[in-house]
């Protein structure tokens, strides 16, 4: 389950930023280290070692996905990055079944209205941590909409958690 926090979006910027930075350092690093390397263990001196350049390459990008999954995806430096994934990922999947939501809020149902304003409310968080005003003028008024529909019914505006049976209830009915 997926919770919108909140988040200064220039610190997440800079977070963000910073993280990518560190990412791109080990894997050119490793990339270097790794292709020399197999460079100097199994190549010609004056002959064409692309092949091993290459490798070392293929293998630092895998060394580094390696430590993406095992290493940095919790440290502290990686807040920002994470959590800026795992909302985008929240979204997408909400997304995927947009079709199915829309329909669902168009006959009344609650689950899928809450599901969609979950989806509002991280689609305008996403909009302000990437800075992305353009986008977030043209949602304004469909979020408008939705949030006075749910008020009309008394459901609750602040749908800050992705439920996953809203998503599974969804699926089923398709």
């Amino acid at each position: 389950m997926f919770e919108i926090k909140p988040w200064n979006p220039e610190t997440f910027r800079q977070q963000t930023r910073r993280s990518t930075l560190i990412i791109a350092v080990t894997f050119i690093a490793l990339a270097m280290a790794l292709s020399t390397l197999a460079v100097m263990v199994f190549g010609e001196p004056g002959g064409d070692n692309f092949r091993y350049n290459l490798g070392g390459v293929i293998a630092a990008l895998l060394l580094c996905a390696a430590l993406m999954k095992l290493k940095f995806w919790s440290q502290p430096w990686m807040a920002a990055a994470v959590y800026g994934w795992q909302l985008k990922r929240s979204l997408m999947r909400i997304t995927n079944v947009m079709h199915q939501v829309t329909d669902a809020v168009q006959a009344g149902n609650p689950s899928a209205m809450k599901l969609l304003r979950f989806y509002h409310l991280g689609l305008t968080q996403m909009h302000q941590l990437d800075g992305n005003s353009s986008d977030h003028s043209q949602l304004i008024r469909e979020v408008d909409q939705h949030l006075e529909r749910l008020q009309a019914q008394g459901l609750d505006t602040e749908q800050t958690r992705l439920q996953p049976e809203w998503l599974a209830a969804l699926k089923a009915k398709a």
